[in-house]
């Protein structure tokens, strides 16, 4: 029988829900159960897909093409299970879903309304696509108070009681500050937001406090009473140096434990932490380092490029070095500072983006990078602006663009208005901007003798998509003419998937996002190739 894990948050956002939620799918994991993760967020949007990253952080895309809340970048990063579009919904989703219904007739003229109509539509979106996991963990985003999230917590409260208090466990993570003033542990707020809770109907069985310092267990105690929790259920998270110890920090304080306790079930197996004191290990003592330059518009918010920044960590854990980001405007580049701003990378990485804003800056620290023969990534719009600046500069293609950025021009990219998808046609659009790309996963051929095949050691892969311009396959001959190898093609011929150049000792420009199936267990190739390369840079 599946068992319902839902985490809240209160008192301030940003807490972190998913990392905890991720940390406890492992150690059940770990425990032998099988676990899935899924995100309820409350916004409108039917999707972050055309949000801006300053705004809600990056996209993450799954395997089906779903766009998604990055915590499921969490939640396969610390599960190693894959998400699908059924793990994650919007206040906007679940609307959209019920007004379809109501414009068809399908509520028989009845009055539609929050209750019970979307609060049975969340209900409906939990118990989905279940087969069998034992666990099924809940995240709901925002902070318990909202008034966005009080449908999500209603439904909750209801599914609890459809399916039975004893296989339903209510987690809250909330902040415990320090006030340095006083020099004193204030349990206040968390006081007050679980009397917030409880009086939309749901007492937490477990309280996680997250604080900067360790809580001394007199205000353990306090928030036991007051919160009327088991003190043992009290678990203190203090912040840790790397994500990466999070699961032994919940595991020290009995969180895994703690949960199988309440629902009565007995461990299968011993859990296995040496894998995260292994890689911990290597991110926080590691004496050797080595400086990569992540040329980007984003970079003004550290979670715009999330998964791209755990996945270059994890290309160093694999060779044993601590990986040094040096984040570079790409709006604020011009050519009289590349060498200044570029002279200690041993890296270039150029990442994904829309937009003509920046572009000139990212083709200038190409040709920096191609010139100075320094390792070179470049992720899907990043692969496209390396494929202008060699047409410009090498092919004297000047006015070489993409369609993307206005008329004008000589568009070597282009926007893509239908493609293959295992035999099927599936059409694209820019004039409706939701989930309209070339999104999930999809596979690309791989050129025998090349660097991208010795990489992935294998003559096809799969990977993940988020896109609607693509590279002009009629330029093809022209580049390879002079030395720019179209090594991963789809397998109709008709997409360029992955583009290196031949003398150069690390240039690679790829059409998908790599950096979404890396893990800290099982590194991407890619990244830990480049970050090798980068390592043997003089």
């Amino acid at each position: 029988m599946v068992r319902y894990i839902f985490v809240t948050g209160g008192v301030v956002s940003s807490l972190g829900k998913g990392l905890s939620s991720a940390s406890l799918a492992y150690l059940l994991q770990s425990r032998g159960f099988k676990v899935r993760l899924r995100k309820l967020d409350p916004y409108l949007n039917v999707d972050p897909g055309t949000m801006s990253p300053f705004q809600h952080g990056e996209v993450f895309v799954t395997d089906d093409g779903a766009e998604t809340d990055l915590d499921l970048g969490h939640y396969e990063r610390f599960s190693g299970t894959s998400a699908k579009k059924t793990d994650n919904i919007t206040t906007g989703k679940i609307y959209s879903d019920v007004l379809k219904k109501e414009r068809k007739g399908e509520y028989l003229g009845k009055t539609v309304q929050v209750i019970p109509h979307i609060t049975d539509r969340i209900k409906e979106f939990i118990k989905n696509d279940v087969a069998k996991e034992d666990f099924i963990i809940c995240e709901i985003g925002g902070t318990v108070g909202d008034i966005e999230s009080l449908p999500f917590v209603e439904a909750i409260r209801q599914f609890s009681n459809d399916v039975g208090k004893k296989n339903t466990l209510f987690i809250h993570l909330t902040l415990v500050p320090y006030m340095k003033a006083s020099d004193e542990i204030k349990t206040k707020p968390t006081q007050h937001s679980v009397k917030e809770l409880r009086s939309i109907g749901i007492q937490p069985d477990i309280i996680i406090c997250r604080s900067e310092r360790a809580i001394p267990l007199d205000q353990r105690k306090k928030i036991s009473l007051f919160c009327n929790v088991d003190i043992k259920n009290v678990i203190e998270t203090v912040d840790v140096k790397t994500i990466y110890e999070a699961p032994i920090s919940f595991n020290n304080e009995n969180l895994d434990k703690q949960v199988l306790e309440y629902f009565k079930i007995k461990t299968r197996k011993k859990v296995n932490l040496n894998p995260w004191k292994k890689i911990t290990k290597i991110v926080l003592h590691t004496k050797k380092s080595v400086n990569i330059a992540i040329v980007g518009k984003y970079i003004g918010l550290k979670d715009a490029y999330k998964s791209l920044d755990e996945a270059l960590t994890h290309g160093g854990i694999h060779n044993n070095l601590k990986v040094n980001l040096i984040r570079i405007d790409s709006e604020k580049l011009n050519i009289s500072e590349i060498k200044n701003k570029l002279k200690d990378a041993a890296g270039i990485l150029i990442p994904g983006g829309f937009g003509k804003r920046g572009t000139e800056g990212k083709i200038e620290a190409i040709n920096y990078s191609r010139k100075n023969k320094i390792p070179f990534l470049g992720i899907c719009f990043g692969m496209q602006m390396a494929i202008i600046e060699f047409a410009r500069n090498q092919l004297n293609i000047k006015k070489a663009t993409s369609s993307e950025f206005g008329p004008g021009g000589s568009p070597i990219i282009g926007l893509i208005n239908e493609w293959n998808k295992d035999g099927k046609i599936i059409k694209g659009t820019d004039k409706v901007l939701g989930g309209t790309m070339r999104l999930g996963l999809y596979e690309a051929k791989l050129k025998d003798n090349s660097l991208i095949k010795k990489i992935y050691k294998c003559k096809s892969i799969k990977e993940r998509h988020r896109h609607r311009y693509e590279i002009n396959i009629a330029y093809k001959d022209q580049f390879e003419k002079n030395g720019m190898i179209f090594s991963g093609l789809s397998p109709d011929m008709k997409l360029p998937e992955i583009i290196e150049l031949k003398n150069h000792p690390w240039f690679i420009g790829v059409q998908f996002h790599p950096e979404f199936k890396s893990r800290p267990l099982a590194p991407h190739p890619l990244f830990s190739s480049f970050i090798k390369a980068a390592k043997n840079h003089k």
